[in-house]
């Protein structure tokens, strides 16, 4: 299969969105940036996060980001989730159910990696108390979803 790679436009903070990503996320970098003129703004700027292929582009003012799109990052533990919430946030603009948009306006889903096992429970009580609880969050707290599909908390 040939690879996908995602495309993201920016409106002259191509390079600046880059090397923001690749701070954020482990095993990460840039790769050769395609400027027109030397001593001017890159056009493209190739990267990869956590080993994984993006291509940032100065293509001007024409388009933006809606959560039409958004990027979701599985997380382990609470201690990811904290990291990458905190650090995306910075600058950026929360919302509920563990969504966010960054300071460039793209979309992320900061989400438990157990967060479908959470939701698709085979007793719908215990789906039920996990959908109610995440309804109540911005950021995602693994140990109040897990508490409420125990039933052994309230909704947050």
């Amino acid at each position: 299969m040939p690879q996908i790679t995602p495309f993201l436009w920016f409106n002259g903070h191509a390079e600046e969105a880059a090397t923001f990503y690749t701070s954020v996320f482990p095993n990460s970098a840039i790769g050769p940036i395609s400027r027109p003129d030397p001593a001017g703004p890159a056009l493209v700027v190739p990267f990869s996060l956590d080993g994984k292929a993006f291509l940032a582009l100065n293509g001007g003012p024409q388009y933006t980001f809606t959560e039409a799109t958004s990027f979701v990052i599985s997380c382990n533990t609470q201690q990811e989730i904290d990291h990458y919430w905190n650090a995306l946030t910075e600058g950026g603009t929360p919302s509920r159910c563990g969504w966010l948009k960054d300071r460039y306006g793209l979309s992320w889903q900061v989400v438990p990696a157990q967060m479908g096992a959470l939701m698709s429970d085979p007793d719908p009580a215990k789906a039920q108390r996990v959908m109610a609880a995440m309804m109540q969050m911005d950021k995602l707290d693994i140990a109040a979803l897990e508490a409420a599909k125990a039933g052994t908390t309230e909704a947050v």
